[in-house]
């Protein structure tokens, strides 16, 4: 996964997006290793044109979607649909239009901080929003890194 190449495509084509995944822990300082980037995006005509256009050149297709299908990647998919969970040239790619415990975009977004990443500024949910999320998703794996995310938290409050 090239997740520099990721976010600086994204940021450079003016997309309005979270990172809300284990990118967002790690951000945090988490240890944590993932192999995909996890976005909430705003869902208004310009951004989902902005994102379609921003992945397009690195030819998303959802997961185990069939290749003898033909897949069309725009942004009335986009409107079409509020998650993709996407492999692209850039590799593997979520796309949520709400977060479980936040909520929609606007929530996801005001519960967001901008981080230094990649040579770009980005937003990316802060260290309790996203605490609440992988509660609230109660995935074994989000759950088992709500310890070091706690921990986190403590150390940031000292």
């Amino acid at each position: 996964m090239n997740f520099e190449l990721a976010i600086q495509v994204l940021c450079d084509s003016g997309v309005e997006f979270v990172v809300i995944g284990g990118w967002a822990a790690i951000f945090h300082g988490s240890a944590h290793v993932t192999n995909d980037l996890d976005i909430c995006y705003a869902r208004n005509r310009v951004n989902l044109r902005r994102l379609a256009a921003a992945l397009a050149p690195f030819h998303p297709k959802p997961r185990e979607f069939p290749e003898h299908l033909p897949f069309l990647w725009d942004e009335t998919t986009l409107a079409n649909g509020t998650v993709f969970t996407l492999v692209t040239d850039l590799g593997i790619i979520d796309l949520l239009a709400e977060v479980a415990g936040i909520g929609a975009f606007r929530e996801v977004n005001e519960a967001s901080i901008e981080v230094e990443a990649f040579q770009r500024r980005v937003r990316t949910l802060d260290i309790r929003a996203l605490i609440r999320a992988k509660r609230a998703a109660g995935r074994p794996k989000d759950l088992l890194l709500l310890p070091e995310l706690e921990g986190l938290l403590e150390a940031s409050e000292e």
